[in-house]
């Protein structure tokens, strides 16, 4: 087997014997390393394969200027020289014939700003690793919706010692090991059967696995998206033809984004479907709540003593809507569904939107969520096919009449 490379992309003026560590213990592993240099000195602890110079041409940009701008703005100079990255990544990616199987770096806070950008913008599936001081924390800002690996660097990327000689070894080995073996991986990503999304939440898991395995039984691969902020990407992923239709049975993301809870998929959840046209099924799976932290992270404007609260598990709590929230959720649905240019329905379980609404349950009560059904009987286009179902969302007879709903739109779109 060729071998591959690795392109470590780093600041060298800054982070020199790191970096010139972490070449060696790749290179032990049996892959090659491509250096790119994005300090702004220009005075890098080893010769790169690409210089500061180069990197920064590729935004119009000279290196004594961003220097310079460093010593005033840091930030600034972070944002041209991550956009050069970037582009510098790009070209590199796009040249055919090439050999290189990941993309690593090291960075604290300044140097995962300046990387991250440019790791997701890399295809999904290639391998792509950031060594950070941040990695421990919340890094949706950096991952966003890629699969960008980021691994806890432990100490800062600020000397060599026992500790980070160990982290940065196993980074290395584990990178080399990605990049050796990029080819054998792309082989998975091939496949001729129609790919169908369908989103899930713990509380709605026993209808998407009936579902799921209704689809897979005809032929049809299945994407899941856990309702908890992948809902964006999944939209990503419709947008870029990858998906060939969805079932979009569980939407709490839409409240997390109106009261900035911590599962929110961002203001464009539900459009990429009506851009492209595809096959949708809608439904309102946990459609009903909201979610933060731990009880006592919940904000005080929804901490208040009729708003009902389940602890999902000590890390998360689920809030219940209030009407107007309800109501707020069937507009916003039909918004989007009435936009739809192709095949698509609704289909309700009037019986509860998941296990907090089963019997027996504490929010259960299926009277409770008529202001988000008779919101979406009162504004759906009326050429759209609404079904509603005197079902718990979790009985097989709903998962069954899902199925069969989005197999009549399927046929019909590929007609």
């Amino acid at each position: 087997m060729a071998k591959k490379s690795v392109i470590l992309v780093g600041t060298l003026d800054t982070k020199g014997p790191e970096y010139e560590f972490v070449k060696a213990r790749i290179l032990e592993a049996g892959a090659d390393v491509f250096m790119i240099d994005a300090g702004v000195t220009n005075k890098p602890y080893f010769k790169p394969d690409i210089t500061a110079d180069q990197v920064a041409a590729e935004v119009g940009a000279k290196l004594e200027d961003l220097y310079s701008d460093n010593e005033k703005t840091r930030g600034s100079t972070i944002k041209k020289m991550s956009d050069a990255v970037a582009l510098t990544l790009k070209k590199l990616l796009a040249k055919e014939g090439h050999n290189f199987g990941a993309v690593m770096a090291l960075g604290g806070t300044g140097g995962t700003a300046m990387m991250a950008p440019g790791f997701r913008g890399l295809p999904l599936g290639f391998p792509k690793l950031l060594v950070s001081t941040v990695a421990s924390g919340n890094t949706h800002e950096y991952v966003g919706t890629s699969d960008m690996m980021m691994m806890n660097s432990v100490t800062d990327i600020a000397g060599l010692n026992r500790v980070s000689a160990l982290v940065l070894s196993n980074a290395a080995h584990a990178v080399a090991g990605m990049a050796q073996n990029y080819e054998a991986t792309k082989k998975y990503a091939k496949g001729s059967n129609p790919l169908i999304a369908i989103t899930m939440f713990g509380v709605t898991t026993p209808c998407v696995l009936r579902i799921r395995a209704g689809l897979e039984s005809r032929g049809f691969d299945v994407i899941t998206f856990h309702a908890v902020g992948q809902g964006a990407a999944m939209e990503e992923l419709i947008d870029a033809g990858v998906i060939d239709g969805v079932i979009d049975l569980t939407l709490p993301e839409i409240l997390n984004c109106k009261n900035c809870g911590i599962f929110s998929a961002g203001p464009d959840r539900m459009k990429a479907a009506v851009r492209m046209g595809i096959p949708q099924v809608v439904s309102l799976g946990a459609a009903e709540c909201f979610n933060f932290g731990a009880p006592e992270t919940i904000p005080a404007e929804f901490n208040t003593p009729e708003r009902k609260v389940i602890v999902h598990n000590p890390q998360i709590t689920s809030l219940l809507a209030t009407p107007e929230e309800l109501e707020y959720v069937g507009g916003y649905v039909t918004d989007h569904v009435n936009r739809h240019p192709g095949e698509v329905a609704i289909i309700m379980p009037l019986l509860g939107l998941d296990r907090y609404q089963a019997v027996g349950s504490q929010w259960h009560g299926p009277e409770n969520n008529e202001p988000l059904y008779q919101k979406i009987r009162d504004t759906l286009r009326e050429d759209i096919e609404l079904v509603e179902m005197k079902n718990h969302i979790n009985d097989p007879e709903f998962a069954d009449a899902t199925l069969e709903l989005f197999l009549k739109l399927w046929e019909r779109h590929n007609a």
